[in-house]
C-alpha cells in the first residue's frame, strides 16, 4: 500500500471543528418567566465559568468523524502493488529454453516461471491486454492480445522447457514489433533464469522492459561440445573411433566426474575417464575404440556421473561414421580414365565399377560419390553425383544445348567449394555444349558462348554438370583438374558426415539422406511418439529437433532400410547457471508511461464510496430519531414535580396567599 497524494490527509483536519462542535455549550434566547425553578439545572449550567462541556460519545459524531478520515484518505490516492504491470498492452515472454528444465529445490524453473506468469494475469487491471510469447531457438506467440483470464491461463500452463539454446533477442524484438503499432501504454515482462546466450538483446529493447528471475543457485556440468571422428590406430594401422568432448564446470566448487562413452542400447561401456574439475574450468576429453563393420552407423552416448540438477546438458550423442575410405563409383565401369586417374590418387578414395541401371538399387553404396560419363540419370542417387559429356536436353532443371567449338573460357565462380584454390587459365576446350541454366547463380565457369560447367540443383546433395569430354579438353594435363576432382571428393565426404552423423543443434531443424524412391518415412524422436514425414528427392525434413537424442528413421519404400539421425545441445551458455545480474534497457527505468514495475490498484473510489455511504447512514440515523419523538397527537404537556421542588412551590403559594388576605 502507498499514497501517491499524502497532502490528500490534510482533508482530516476537519475532525477539529467537528469535535468542538459537539462539546460548545448551545447558547441560550433568554425570556422572562414567572419563576426559574423549574429551570434550575439550565440557570446552573449558565453560570458556569467554561463554556465546553464533557465530550459524550454519540453515533453520529463516530459516521461523521470516520466519513471524514476516508475521504481524506481517499484524496490521498492510496494504491497497492499487486503481481500485474501496469500498462494497456502486455507482452509476457517466457523463457523456454534447456536452463529452465534445471531444478530449483522439488520444482524446475519453468514451473517457477509458469507461477510467476500466473500471478501476472491474475493481477491484471480490467481491460489490459496481454500476449504471450515462447522464447526458445524461435520466438512464437503462444497467445495473442487478449483479455480473458482464462484463455491467457490456459495458454501459460501448456509451456514446456525445450532442450533448446535460447535466443531471447528474437522474442523481444517480435514483441516489440507487436506492441509498437498500439494504442496506449505498452510493456514487456520477461521471466527467465537468467542463463541467456545473447544477453546483450536485453539493452536493445525499445519499449519498457521489466526482468523477472527465477530459479536458485546451482553447480553444473556440462558437455558443451562433441564430434566423432574415424581415424587411423597408429599401432594396429586400423580404423580407430574418436569421440572428443569438452566438459565444463560451472561452479564454485571442485568436482568429480566420470566421462563415459557407451553405443546406443548397450549399457556395457567402450571407453571411460575420470575428471577432476576445478571451478569455471574446460577441459577436453578423447575416448576411442575401434569399431567393428556392424558398428557403422549406431548411435554413440557420452555420459557425465554423476549427474546433476541440470539433465539436459549431461549427455551427448554421436553415430560411428563410416570408414574413412570415401567410394566413388563409375558409370559405365570403364568410363573416362582421366578421371579415374585423378580419384585414385587419393589413398582415401574407393573406385568401384557398376552399370547405369544399379542407380536406386542397394548394389550401390548409399553414401558413395556418383561419376556418370555420357548420360543423364532419371534415377538419382542418394549422395552426390557428377555428370560428364551429358547428350543434349532438358537434364533436371537444366537444359544441355548446341555444340560451341572452341569455346573461349573467360570467368569461374571461385567463391564455389568445388573450383577453390584453383585457376583455369590456359585451360582450352575442343568441344562442348551450351547449358542453359534456370539462374546465372547456377553456373559455375562460363565462356563467351555460355556455360560450361554449371551446379545441377538436388535436394540434399551436391551435383555438378560438365558439358563436355574432359579428354577433348587440356585441362586433365593442369594442376587444376586434380584439385577440382579433389574438391569434389572432399565435399562429397563432409556431405555424408552431415547426412546422418549429426552435428545438428537442437532448435534447428535437421536433414534426412534418403534413397529417391523413398516417399514416406516413420520417424521415432526421443520422446518415443512416432511421426510421418514425406520424403521427397531423397530428402525429409524433421522440423521439430526439441531435445537432444537420436532421431531413427525406417521406411518400407522398395529395399526397407533405416537411417540414424543425433541432435545436441551443446551450448556453454545454456549450461551456464551460476547467478548473475540482468542488466535491462534504459528504457525499462525512464520509458514513456511511467512506472514499469507492479502495476497499482488505486482505491480512491471505493473510499469515496464508502463515506458517502456513512453519510447517508448518518442522515438516517439523525432523522430517524426525530420520528420517534415526534408524538402522534397534539396535547398539553405533562410535568411531573420532583418531592422538593413540589413543597417549595407549595409554600411559595400559601405565602402569596397569606400576602393577599385569603386564598387566589
Amino acid at each position: 500500500m502507498e499514497l501517491r497524494s499524502p497532502l490528500g490527509l490534510a482533508l482530516a483536519a476537519l475532525l477539529v471543528p467537528l469535535i468542538a462542535l459537539y462539546i460548545l455549550k448551545i447558547q441560550r434566547a433568554v425570556r422572562p418567566v414567572a419563576s426559574t425553578w423549574l429551570w434550575a439545572e439550565a440557570q446552573r449550567d449558565l453560570l458556569a465559568r467554561s463554556p465546553f462541556r464533557r465530550l459524550v460519545p454519540q453515533v453520529p459524531l463516530l459516521l461523521q468523524a470516520l466519513a471524514i478520515l476516508l475521504l481524506a484518505f481517499a484524496l490521498a490516492s492510496p494504491a497497492t502493488r499487486g503481481g500485474g504491470v501496469a500498462g494497456d498492452h502486455i507482452a509476457l515472454v517466457i523463457d523456454t529454453s534447456a536452463s529452465m528444465t534445471a531444478k530449483s529445490g522439488d520444482t524446475t524453473r519453468i514451473e517457477l516461471a509458469r507461477r510467476e506468469a500466473l500471478a501476472i494475469v491474475g493481477a491484471l487491471s480490467p481491460g489490459t491486454e496481454v500476449m504471450v510469447i515462447e522464447a526458445g531457438r524461435e520466438a512464437k506467440v503462444t497467445s495473442p492480445l487478449d483479455r480473458d483470464r482464462r484463455r491467457l491461463t490456459a495458454a501459460i500452463r501448456q509451456l514446456e522447457a525445450r532442450e533448446v539454446e535460447g535466443r531471447l533477442t528474437e522474442a523481444l524484438a517480435l514483441a516489440t514489433d507487436r506492441l509498437r503499432s498500439l494504442s496506449g501504454s505498452q510493456r514487456i515482462v520477461l521471466i527467465t533464469d537468467g542463463a541467456l546466450a545473447d544477453p546483450s538483446g536485453l539493452v536493445n529493447t525499445a519499449i519498457p522492459l521489466k526482468v523477472i528471475q527465477v530459479g536458485e543457485p546451482i553447480e553444473n556440468t556440462a558437455i558443451t561440445r562433441v564430434d566423432v571422428r574415424v581415424g587411423v590406430d597408429p599401432a594396429t594401422r586400423r580404423d580407430q573411433l574418436q569421440a572428443f568432448a569438452v566438459v565444463a564446470h560451472f561452479g564454485a566448487s571442485p568436482r568429480d566426474v566420470f566421462v563415459t562413452l557407451r553405443q546406443r542400447s548397450v549399457t556395457e561401456p567402450l571407453a571411460s575417464r575420470q575428471l577432476r574439475l576445478a571451478p569455471g574450468e574446460s577441459t577436453p576429453v578423447v575416448l576411442t575404440f575401434e569399431p567393428m563393420p556392424g558398428d557403422r552407423g549406431t548411435g554413440l552416448i557420452l555420459e557425465l556421473s554423476p549427474g546433476d540438477a541440470l539433465a539436459a546438458d549431461d549427455r551427448a550423442y554421436g553415430r560411428v561414421p563410416a570408414s574413412k575410405k570415401l567410394p566413388v563409383v563409375m558409370i559405365p565401369e570403364g568410363a573416362n580414365p582421366w578421371v579415374r586417374r585423378a580419384l585414385e590418387a587419393d589413398p582415401d578414395v574407393e573406385v568401384l565399377g557398376a552399370s547405369l541401371s544399379a542407380l536406386g538399387t542397394a548394389a550401390l553404396p548409399a553414401d558413395s560419390l556418383v561419376v556418370i560419363d555420357g548420360a543423364c540419370p532419371e534415377t538419382l542417387p542418394p549422395g552426390d553425383l557428377l555428370i560428364l559429356n551429358p547428350p543434349p536436353g532438358p537434364c533436371h532443371r537444366v537444359v544441355v544445348g548446341d555444340a560451341i567449338d572452341q569455346p573461349s573460357i573467360t570467368s569461374w565462380n571461385e567463391a564455389d567449394a568445388r573450383l577453390r584454390f584453383l585457376t583455369l587459365d590456359g585451360v582450352s576446350v575442343s568441344k562442348a555444349r551450351r547449358l542453359e541454366l534456370e539462374g546465372e547463380r547456377d553456373a559455375l565457369v562460363r565462356s563467351r558462348e555460355g556455360t560450361l560447367i554449371s551446379d545441377l540443383p538436388l535436394p540434399g546433395r551436391t551435383g555438378t554438370l560438365i558439358g563436355f569430354d574432359v579428354g577433348e579438353s587440356n585441362w586433365p594435363l593442369k594442376a587444376s583438374f586434380v584439385l577440382f576432382i579433389r574438391n569434389l571428393v572432399e565435399q562429397a565426404r563432409a556431405g555424408r558426415a552431415r547426412g546422418v552423423s549429426g552435428g545438428a543443434l537442437t532448435g534447428s531443424p535437421l536433414r534426412l539422406r534418403l534413397p529417391p524412391e523413398v516417399q514416406k518415412v516413420a520417424l521415432t524422436p526421443p520422446s518415443g511418439e512416432e511421426q510421418q514425414l514425406v520424403a521427397r528427392a531423397g530428402l525429409a525434413i524433421i522440423p521439430d529437433v526439441s531435445r537432444a537424442g537420436f532421431y531413427h528413421a525406417a521406411w518400407t519404400d522398395s529395399a526397407p532400410g533405416s537411417a540414424l539421425a543425433v541432435a545436441n545441445l551443446t551450448s556453454a551458455a545454456e549450461s551456464d547457471t551460476r547467478p548473475r545480474e540482468l542488466v535491462a534497457a534504459s528504457a525499462a527505468q525512464a520509458g514513456p508511461g511511467g512506472d514499469t514495475d507492479a502495476a497499482l490498484t488505486p482505491w480512491l473510489w471505493l473510499l469515496a464510496l464508502l463515506a458517502l455511504a456513512l453519510i447517508g447512514f448518518d442522515a438516517f440515523w439523525l432523522t430517524r430519531r426525530s420520528r420517534a419523538r415526534a408524538p402522534s397527537a397534539p396535547r398539553a404537556p405533562t410535568r411531573t414535580l420532583s418531592a422538593p421542588l413540589a413543597a417549595q412551590r407549595r409554600q411559595v403559594l400559601e405565602g402569596e396567599r397569606a400576602a393577599s388576605g385569603g386564598p387566589r
